[in-house]
């Protein structure tokens, strides 16, 4: 497994609580320290965009900081925490981008969750299909919201296995095995959209 950049596991939890107790010192280092590790996180997300894209790694880290900030209070109680609610706003941006594409139309192609690849710039068709991935993975949320994390971590945050296992605290037989079923249910759910 790739290590974690940028800090010691312990040390984020550690701003975290600080930042919960009300030092809002906090959030700066928290940022100071976290970045290298959001940074590579919209690294992977990003790394096969076109050439002519709009969207830098540090741009959408940034995004998420802004995001973040808009909340009344951070609440994250460790590490885990942080990354999964990174991850999920990571999703929330990519979903917003594309719908600020003018993706009218759906048509979820038979996506099996390879052939789009949420970061790039959309035509209709891949917005279409983002925003129809995203609706099956609401529902699938309310049925499993622990394979609604994996795929939000493997999909749009670019975790591998073991990063999420990680940072989930699981292990990584388990998030293989709610992988594959997660894609599976998403895949048909896209299918039954098509059909209609």
């Amino acid at each position: 497994m790739e290590q974690w950049q940028g800090s010691v596991p312990g040390e984020l939890t550690v701003l975290l609580t600080r930042i919960q107790d009300g030092d809002t010192e906090a959030v700066s280092d928290l940022a100071t320290l976290a970045f290298p590790e959001l940074r590579r996180l919209a690294a992977v997300c990003l790394r096969e965009k076109s050439p002519d894209h709009s969207w830098f790694p540090t741009d959408l880290v940034n995004e998420l900081w802004v995001r973040l900030l808009r909340r009344h209070r951070i609440e994250y109680h460790n590490r885990a925490h942080f990354l999964g609610a990174a991850a999920h706003l990571m999703r929330a941006l990519v979903i917003d981008r594309a719908r600020m594409r003018g993706a009218g139309k759906r048509s979820a192609g038979g996506s099996t969750l390879t052939h789009v690849n949420p970061c790039l710039d959309f035509s209709e068709a891949d917005a279409a299909e983002l925003l129809a991935l995203s609706q099956a993975l609401d529902r699938l949320a309310v049925m499993s919201p622990r394979q609604a994390r994996i795929v939000e971590m493997r999909y749009f945050a670019g975790f591998t296995v073991e990063e999420t296992a990680h940072a989930m605290d699981l292990s990584p037989k388990t998030v293989k095995r709610e992988w594959a079923a997660a894609r599976a249910w998403l895949h048909s759910e896209l299918r039954a959209v098509e059909q209609r």
